[in-house]
């Protein structure tokens, strides 16, 4: 009775070479999908933290009323704390003047 022997040192190679490359495969398909789907959630992300910046920088730029500002500084010319020509130069700046 012949034995039979294993598959040899190139059957070996052979087995293991397909079983690499179909790893390879399945773990590039893998990570082609979940690049996909996280770019999507990576775009939405942005797109929200954008907006959200563009909203407050607008809530900050909003002018105070040009009544109000001015007011404030009355109170400081009053005060002492502004003389005439720095009063008079920060109104018309105010007023766009």
């Amino acid at each position: 009775m012949m034995r039979r022997r294993g598959p040899g040192l190139v059957g070996m190679a052979a087995r293991t070479a397909v079983v690499a490359g179909t790893a390879t495969a399945v773990s590039g398909r893998v990570a082609r999908r979940q690049q996909q789907k996280y770019s999507g959630q990576d775009a939405a992300y942005v797109e929200q933290q954008s907006a959200a910046a563009q909203q407050g920088a607008y809530e900050a730029a909003a002018p105070e009323d040009a009544t109000a500002q001015i007011e404030k500084l009355a109170q400081l010319h009053a005060s002492g704390a502004l003389t005439d020509e720095e009063f008079a130069a920060a109104k018309a700046k105010i007023l766009g003047i």
